[in-house]
């Protein structure tokens, strides 16, 4: 059981990845379970109509003895889709109570090991946010209740309502700033430090080529890192970063991942899959050698004079 590794489901409701099917996603979460992954990761806006959270249900509506007694689900609510179709953020108490249930209800449990607010809604106090997630707790709805994608101030007013068991932020070799922010910040409150982006949008698992177009409609060519000079850059890291993996044995997105979750204060990282093949690419992740962490630590460190930075 690989407790460094939370699988994330965004992949697998289909709303960004082509040609996701039910049936494939629920095969790559019994691939998950069988690789020995027993964390997951839905929110109630991942998908249109819930589908993570169905998929996540249907998947595990079989599962029965130590192997579920072992599963931890993760779910989150703050966020959902407008008329529009585009998600927005909604930290209304009594939206959140109604979207946990809903969440609930498409899973077909009766609690959270963890439920978190999703995102902040700039309109609504957090401490309102917090109080609705403290309620639920008190429902029995959650056993713990974190924060994700928040400031230093906005986690501290949420802790003055509700302790915080998780928070969670992105992190990895090319983007380092939550190490001295989120985490550092996770830390002083002692709480679990979940990170995702570990992969940069498979930038880091090494599957993506310079010369590489990306399919209309995909947003990755939205982000700094897949622009010009510092893509450039990057993916003269990622070739170093393959050099590393194949001296030690390891995937890149392994060693991508293990070098995330080898940092101080973080606990575990997120990701996402949405085919079975791809689960043992990073199921066995976790924490480096010392003479390997180095070397990565290091090769990571010219990311700091990136044109992004």
């Amino acid at each position: 059981m690989n407790q460094h590794i939370i699988l994330g489901l965004w992949p697998i409701a289909g709303v960004t990845t082509i040609g996701v099917t039910r049936e494939n996603a629920i095969a790559t979460i019994h691939a998950a379970i069988d690789a020995g992954i027993r964390q997951f990761d839905t929110a109630y806006s991942y998908g249109l109509q819930g589908e993570a959270d169905e998929r996540l249900g249907a998947a595990l509506k079989d599962l029965d003895g130590p192997t579920r007694d072992e599963i931890q689900i993760i779910g989150k609510v703050g966020q959902r889709y407008g008329e529009d179709g585009v998600r927005v953020n909604d930290g209304n108490p009594e939206t959140l109570v109604v979207d946990a249930e809903n969440s609930l209800r498409r899973i077909g449990i009766r609690c959270f090991d963890t439920l978190m607010l999703h995102c902040v809604d700039d309109e609504v106090p957090i401490e309102a946010s917090a109080w609705a997630l403290q309620r639920l707790m008190q429902r029995g709805m959650a056993k713990r209740v974190g924060v994700c994608n928040a400031t230093p101030e906005q986690r501290a007013a949420f802790v003055s309502v509700v302790p915080c068991s998780a928070i969670q932020c992105p992190l990895n070799g090319l983007q380092q700033d939550a190490l001295s922010n989120e985490i550092a910040d996770a830390k002083e409150h002692c709480c679990d430090a979940w990170v995702y982006w570990t992969l940069m949008k498979g930038l880091l698992a090494g599957k993506i080529e310079r010369d590489h177009v990306f399919a209309e409609g995909d947003s990755r060519p939205n982000y700094p890192i897949f622009q010009g000079a510092a893509r450039e850059r990057a993916h003269d890291i990622v070739d170093k970063l393959k050099e590393i993996a194949a001296d030690t044995g390891r995937s890149v997105a392994n060693l991508s991942i293990s070098w995330a979750v080898s940092q101080p204060g973080v606990t575990a990282a997120l990701v996402g899959a949405h085919r079975p093949d791809q689960i043992a690419g990073f199921a066995t992740a976790g924490p480096l050698p010392k003479a390997v962490r180095r070397q990565v630590n290091e090769l990571f460190a010219t990311s700091n004079d990136s044109p992004e930075e």
